[in-house]
């Protein structure tokens, strides 16, 4: 049935439930129309009262035939649409009618030919009779599903017609002059007001061996549910259970099963799945789906009982999902995995004898189904004996290989590409709940030799069409993707027998080879899969290593070496969606389980670095890591070689470890609401690592083997790990730190005194709540402790003091040496202008040039001494008559021999200088010269 015509029907049975319209009305006038006016589209006046006065009465002899002349002249008056204002009075006649039929069946005619009229137009006169008339409309409509109990074959299917009508509406055949259509949708509006959809299936009750009735209703009801008001509605009529109920009744026509599906579908899409659920969660419902989920498999040749068959199988895969379905006790489960695995096992079932199914869509798409709903009952542990039973682990392997040719099933090779990795995904799922079936069927041995087959590079073009093989096209990540979801779900079973195989195997070395393989050949196109896979390895590594120190050993430095590629990775790439942040925990993950506890790849770890790693990490300040980090730390400081590598570590600006460790001590309390000053000192004594909280929640007396609030704290943020690694460092001669990072760590060195004290505390608010008196001995003991733990906390806050204080005190004096500096540079700044304005006046005033160039010479003379040594040479270190203060070179006056006696410096060569004549002229050279005495030497200075 078409969706218009259900949601009609549904709107009017709603309205019918209502009161009248209150709007004033007079005696209605309807139009009849003539020969000559039909022509033009006019309605003829005509006095519906009249006709519902003549269908009351009962006394005349000939009353039956004026009866049904006057309601074939009302058909014939209105045989171009039901205007809105009257349609009250023509469902009051249509119902007069209908109550006549059981002593006059002439009437099935007239109800069925005012029927007919429902299904052209509504016609209105204003626009507003739309909202006016929609309370008279939607309970005219209703009363189409209250007409269905009367028992006519014609009458019911008439009715039906109608409502399919209202989701096909036709254009009127005339326009009537001063009329409207109503809106296409206005019919379906009613219907789901007036809540006809409910009357509907509560119809089908009176139908049980009516085939060709029930046909029809479910048409209406297949439109009626394509609309969530009506689905709602159904729901509310146990719809559900009792169309599937009746799934298997038998119908030549085939339409039972189809229309009864799509109502079904409809009803789970459209209104709460939960209770649709719940509703077919019943034996019989199953039971019927079931058998004819059987007639269809076996039976069924043509697309169209193919594609029922799956739609059968979508529904029972939902019902299957409530785990009080009673999927095993009706059968059903034994023949889905008899269906599932029949290609895959030989079976002598008769059900499945010389069945074979073809590479079409359809039956490709039954195997995935099948496959998937073996996935969904596996949740049921009681199933777990019917999957033995049917060797759905065996099947399932049988795709865990190399592809080739089948010999059962000639599936194409995209066809087989994505059976294969549905099959593998749902051994997953299966495998390990069925630990003994696979290891009888080498499942350990049968992934393995996969893997190989996937790491090879053997030509292989795969589809990467399908859900499961998401960037899987041209390459075989898809398959090694997963196959090692499959061997990681059976390492963490934690199962020896399963993990000793896959070491024996050389499982280790073969996963750090493929992890290698990876980084060797990136593939950016396909990064998120890449780190899926890496992640993946390292995850099976650390099930498969964790509490053996062989294992570890195996995994030794090549193992370390992958460990280390990956947490150089590029910090902004943690930022992204790819999958970065879970190959980073996996990678912490193997640390804690491959590493630590071997000493060899401890030291092979520090010796690269790795510890810097791992603190560059920490500083990245991300919360999700932090935890882990520091459990890793706390592990890898029982090492003697650690400490001197975390002291060694620079951050930024130069930071230090233990200046890392105390900022994060300090974000965390901030995080958890405990109670600092401003400069980060305890306030209160009592309580110094009180969080908010604690605080909140009040003591309660618990059992001895339940942790308290207190207790429950060290496990809960990373103060612990902090107060452990610095524990492990010495509190003692920490470098990098701050006078504020001093005052922290006075609180963390405490940490552990500070925490046995609030345990204390616990312990006697329990035994004040719990109303008991120690003895005086213990009650001591108790005050004892008590104040001891305080007085702790007075002494370090006494001590904070102190550093605060001398903090204060050092910056006091680092603030007067840079005034003293500023000081400095200031005075250093005057003399330089005073010396400028100096030089300035000297320079633009001949007197004051005069009087400085006085004052500097009184000073030159005052500066040389006063008596003179006896046979002293006195040079002139000053040029006479220049009038400037600026200090000359440096000039000495030499006097010695005159030139014209020794002949100047030259004399001795062929250039030398001649005595000048009186008159001038050139140099003439002189034959001879006779020494007189040795010249004086003097050194220029």
């Amino acid at each position: 049935m078409s969706t218009g015509e259900a949601a009609a029907t549904s709107e009017a049975h709603e309205l019918g439930g209502r009161n009248k319209s209150s709007s004033p009305r007079q005696i209605p006038v309807v139009g009849v129309v003539t020969e000559d006016e039909a022509a033009q589209g006019v309605f003829k006046p005509m006095d519906l009262n009249r006709v519902i006065k003549l269908l009351d009465e009962t006394d005349e002899n000939d009353l039956e035939e004026k009866q049904l002349k006057s309601v074939k002249k009302l058909v014939q008056c209105y045989q171009n649409g039901l205007p809105l204002r009257d349609l009250a009075q023509i469902f009051k006649i249509l119902n007069l009618c209908t109550g006549k039929i059981e002593n006059h069946p002439h009437f099935v005619e007239c109800a069925c030919d005012i029927l007919k009229l429902c299904s052209l137009p509504f016609l209105k006169k204003k626009v507003s009779d739309e909202i006016t008339y929609a309370e008279d409309t939607a309970n005219s409509v209703a009363l189409l599903g209250d007409l269905m109990k009367i028992p006519s074959s014609d009458l019911r299917i008439q009715i039906c017609k109608c409502i399919v009508d209202f989701y096909h509406a036709e254009p009127p055949k005339k326009h009537i002059t001063g009329y409207q259509q109503a809106s296409s949708s206005y019919k379906i509006q009613m219907a789901e007001v007036g809540g006809l959809a409910k009357t509907m299936v509560q119809s089908l009750a009176l139908l049980e061996n009516q085939l060709v009735e029930k046909l029809w209703v479910l048409k209406a009801l297949q439109h009626l549910s394509t609309s969530e008001v009506n689905c709602t509605s159904m729901m509310k009529a146990q719809a559900a259970s009792g169309i599937c109920a009746h799934l298997n009744d038998p119908d030549p026509s085939g339409q039972l099963l189809f229309r009864s599906s799509e109502v079904l579908w409809n009803l789970l899409e459209k209104s709460s799945k939960e209770e649709i659920i719940q509703q077919l969660s019943n034996l019989e419902c199953l039971l019927a789906l079931k058998e004819v989920f059987k007639n269809l498999f076996i039976r069924g040749f043509s697309n169209y009982d193919r594609q029922l068959r799956n739609d059968i199988l979508v529904i029972t895969t939902i019902i299957a999902q409530n785990p009080g379905a009673p999927m095993i006790e009706s059968g059903f489960t034994q023949d889905l995995i008899l269906f599932a695995t029949f290609n895959e096992v030989k079976s002598q079932n008769p059900l499945v004898k010389g069945l074979k199914l073809t590479n079409s869509y359809e039956d490709f798409e039954l195997k995935k189904l099948l496959f998937n709903i073996i996935v969904i009952l596996c949740k049921d542990l009681s199933t777990l004996q019917l999957l033995v039973h049917g060797k759905v682990t065996l099947a399932l392997f049988t795709y865990v290989k190399k592809p080739e040719k089948q010999k059962i099933i000639e599936w194409s090779a995209a066809q087989y590409e994505e059976l294969q990795l549905h099959a593998i995904a749902t051994l997953s799922s299966v495998a390990p709940l069925l630990i003994e079936e696979y290891m009888l069927n080498q499942g350990n041995a049968r992934v393995l030799a996969f893997l190989e087959w996937c790491e090879n590079e053997d030509p292989f073009l795969s589809q990467g069409n399908s859900f499961h093989g998401t960037g899987g096209r041209g390459n075989k990540f898809a398959q090694m993707r997963y196959s090692l979801r499959l061997l990681r779900a059976m390492v963490y079973l934690e199962e020896e027998i399963i993990n000793k195989d896959l070491c024996e195997k050389g499982t280790i070395q073969q996963l750090i080879g493929i992890f290698k393989n990876t980084i060797s050949k990136p593939n950016e196109k396909e990064e998120s899969i890449v780190l899926e896979i890496q992640s993946d390895i390292l995850l099976t590594l650390s099930g498969l290593c964790e509490h053996h120190i062989h294992r570890k050993e195996i995994f030794g430095t090549e193992g370390v070496d992958i460990i280390l590629h990956v947490m150089k990775t590029d910090p902004k790439k943690l930022q992204s969606e790819l999958g970065y942040n879970v190959l980073l925990f996996s990678t912490l993950d193997s640390i804690w389980c491959c590493v630590l506890g071997c000493y060899p790849s401890e030291d092979y770890f520090l010796e690269k670095e790795g510890i810097f790693l791992l603190l560059d990490l920490l500083a990245l300040n991300q919360k999700k890591f932090c935890n882990l980090i520091l459990g890793i730390m706390v592990e890898f400081c029982d090492n003697p070689k650690t400490t001197a590598h975390v002291n060694a570590w620079r951050g930024k600006k130069d930071q230090t470890a233990a200046s890392l460790l105390i900022k994060l001590w300090r974000k965390e309390e901030k995080e958890l609401g405990v109670k600092r000053d401003k400069y980060g000192k305890i306030i209160d004594t009592k309580k110094p690592l009180f969080t908010s909280f604690q605080e909140e929640q009040k003591v309660m007396p618990l059992p001895a083997n339940c942790p308290t609030v207190a207790v429950m704290d060290v496990a809960e943020n990373i103060r612990a790990k902090i107060y452990a690694v610095l524990g492990k460092l010495d509190f003692e001669n920490l470098p990098g730190l701050s006078a504020e990072d001093f005052v922290t760590l006075c609180i963390i060195h405490r940490y552990l005194d500070f925490k046995i004290g609030e345990i204390w505390n616990e312990i006697c608010e329990e035994i004040k709540l719990e109303k008991l008196r120690p003895v005086s001995t213990d009650t001591k003991n108790l005050e004892a402790i008590t104040t001891a733990s305080e007085n702790i906390g007075k002494m370090v806050v006494s001590l904070q003091n102190e550093m605060i204080e001398s903090q204060a005190r050092q910056d006091i004096q680092n603030e007067q040496k840079v005034y003293t500096k500023i000081q400095a540079t200031h005075k250093q700044r005057e003399l330089a202008n005073k010396s400028w304005e100096n030089f300035l006046a000297r320079t633009s005033n001949a007197k004051t040039l005069k009087k400085a160039k006085r004052l500097q010479e009184k000073a030159i003379e005052s500066s040389r001494h006063s008596e003179r040594p006896q046979n002293a040479v006195f040079h002139r270190t000053d040029i006479k008559g220049l009038n400037t203060t600026v200090s000359s070179g440096r000039v000495v006056t030499v006097e010695s021999t005159p030139a014209r006696i020794i002949g100047g410096p030259l004399a001795d060569t062929d250039i030398a200088l001649k005595k000048l004549p009186i008159r001038g002229g050139a140099l003439q050279r002189v034959k001879a010269v006779k020494t007189m005495d040795e010249p004086k030497k003097s050194n220029l200075t």
